[in-house]
């Protein structure tokens, strides 16, 4: 398993400083195939942490963040990765105060049906029921020490006038510049089949720094939408990216990333 993080530790929730306030950020991947029941394969998943001062509001640049990426070597690997990101997920609902997905729900699916596929463990599936059930309950007060759940997907309606609730839509239209080199001319999928057949170092990369952009981009879209960040304040992702991502990752480096970035 290749593991990308900034946190303390590789799939552990980072303590929140005093007066701060913890988001996590769940973001999956996987190929689809949509004509055989459980036919999608989960092959990346990431949980960006973002650290807001409990009062007040603050702008995205300001924001600490700390990321936790897995990805696959091959498909052998696949229930690892379930078993990884159930585990870190279960962590996150019991020690964040928000949980963030744009179409969390699907993330979930496709994790708990792979699981089952590839035989992880029953506290694999348990740990996902819960935070399916968590989902499902976001609009009542969470029980207990249960994060909050805000689904970007479903949940930032009030804040729009177009009807696209795709991803980079939404990001648009709240001024989030969320550009995705990573697939001009491609997709995710040809992206990450180049991995898998070649050990494309690159392109995994770019897969991984697309996911953490989701990551990202969604989390600031449910603060946005939750009114701890101003609405209408223009950000460049890529731009949040390139400052709080490691420097293993070469595709940073990259003139077709870098060239999406503002002046300095």
């Amino acid at each position: 398993m290749i593991t990308t993080f900034t946190t303390r530790a590789p799939g552990k929730v980072p303590a929140p400083p005093a007066g701060t306030y913890l988001v996590a950020s769940i973001d999956v991947e996987w190929t689809k195939n949509y004509r055989i029941p459980n036919g999608n394969v989960p092959f990346c998943y990431s949980i960006t942490y973002l650290f807001l001062p409990t009062t007040g509001t603050s702008s995205p640049a300001a924001l600490p963040v700390e990321i936790s990426s897995r990805y696959v070597h091959d498909i052998q690997e696949t229930g690892d990765l379930v078993t990884l990101a159930s585990a870190e997920i279960a962590q996150a609902l019991h020690r964040a105060d928000l949980i963030v997905g744009h179409q969390l729900s699907s993330d979930l699916a496709v994790l708990a049906a792979a699981g089952r596929l590839h035989g992880t463990p029953a506290h694999s599936a348990t740990d996902l029921d819960r935070t399916r059930t968590a989902w499902h309950q976001r609009r009542q007060p969470p029980p207990g020490p249960t994060a909050q759940i805000i689904d970007t997907r479903y949940d930032a309606g009030h804040l729009l006038t177009n009807p696209s609730r795709r991803l980079v839509d939404v990001c648009t239209e709240l001024r989030l510049d969320v550009t995705q080199p990573e697939l001009k001319g491609t997709s995710m999928t040809a992206v990450h089949r180049r991995w898998l057949d070649h050990a494309d170092t690159q392109a995994r990369e770019r897969v991984t720094v697309l996911n953490l952009r989701h990551g990202l981009s969604t989390a600031l879209v449910a603060l946005i939408s939750a009114g701890r960040l101003p609405a209408g304040q223009p950000a460049n992702v890529n731009a949040l990216l390139a400052r709080h991502l490691p420097d293993t990752l070469g595709w940073l480096r990259h003139p077709t990333f870098t060239g999406t970035l503002p002046p300095p």
